[in-house]
């Protein structure tokens, strides 16, 4: 078996696992999450949205101007992805560094943690973009980037969804020109919260901050593989 038929088989398998069923305490937290943002007014919803955007193109644009094209023409696909893993051990240990040292901080730098954090993870998008081959110049490649994004921080229903858009990009790319960043701000939001509160505890901050921004990049990193491995091989 060669490797790109190795790494085909492993996508189907993390996208089967992707997309099993959600477990009693996973459906219960979604459904808790969603109860509390119905609690809250559609005026808040509407300016955390808008921040969040901001927040997001405001590092995309950062990433872009800082993240330079590499030379993978002649490099084969194994080696490209080994590219991609040496990406992901610099930025699980930045992404730790980071978190432990915001978490140390208190509440205050604790809450400088999700500027910075998500700072880190869409930098870390846009090199393994260009490990893959693809231009973050183009703004399609951005928009696949934020799907691999939504997907990797989504629960289990939503996953679905995005899954089949970044699954036949080709194709969809063509119809979806827009995110809906309502859904995107408020998903994410769910998936971390519960971790990053605990962030803000006094004496364990530091090592919560830490160990988690280290584990999140870590499944960033397995579902932008795998994402593009599907994204390759469906064509």
């Amino acid at each position: 078996m060669s490797y790109e038929q190795q790494a085909a088989e492993e996508a189907k398998l993390w996208k089967q696992k992707l997309l099993r069923k959600p477990s009693f305490l996973e459906r219960s937290s979604k459904k808790a999450q969603s109860k509390i943002n119905g609690f809250i007014p559609e005026k808040v919803h509407a300016t955390v949205t808008e921040g969040v955007k901001k927040m997001v193109e405001a590092t995309l644009l950062g990433s872009n101007m800082t993240t330079f094209p590499k030379k993978v023409e002649n490099l084969t696909f194994e080696e490209r992805e080994q590219l991609v893993r040496k990406s992901i051990d610099v930025y699980k240990k930045t992404a730790a560094v980071e978190g432990a040292s915001t978490g140390a901080g208190g509440i205050l730098l604790g809450l400088a943690d999700f500027p910075l954090f998500l700072s880190i993870k869409m930098k870390f998008l846009f090199e393994v973009a260009s490990e893959y081959g693809y231009s973050t110049k183009e703004y399609e490649e951005r928009l696949f980037l934020l799907y691999v994004f939504q997907l990797a921080f989504s629960s289990e229903k939503h996953k679905e969804e995005v899954l089949d858009i970044i699954e036949n990009w080709e194709i969809r790319k063509e119809v979806v020109k827009e995110l809906d960043w309502r859904i995107f701000q408020q998903e994410y939001r769910d998936y971390i919260d519960l971790v990053k509160l605990m962030q803000f505890l006094p004496g364990v901050g530091a090592v919560v901050g830490g160990v988690a921004n280290y584990h999140l990049v870590q499944h960033l990193g397995e579902c932008a593989i795998n994402s593009y491995r599907l994204r390759i091989f469906s064509n």
